[in-house]
């Protein structure tokens, strides 16, 4: 398993675009420099009254498919 960690802010209007399917997928930069992308909808479970705000691991597989996402 390989792992890539950042931080996101996306206050919670921004993030309703996401919940309603208006845009689907987050682009971030990761702290090592790469832009990665993955499913909004993986976001869900760390969406607070201000949004969604930390620190964040994304887990891949070798073939560079989603395993988990983690708040740190």
């Amino acid at each position: 398993m390989r792992t890539v960690r950042f931080r996101l802010s996306i206050n919670a209007d921004d993030y309703l675009r996401y919940y309603q399917g208006i845009a689907r997928n987050i682009s971030v930069i990761a702290d090592d420099g790469r832009r990665i992308e993955f499913p909004a909808e993986h976001l869900r479970a760390f969406v607070m009254r201000d949004g969604v705000h930390g620190l964040f691991e994304l887990v891949f597989d070798q073939d560079n498919k989603f395993v988990a996402l983690r708040k740190i």
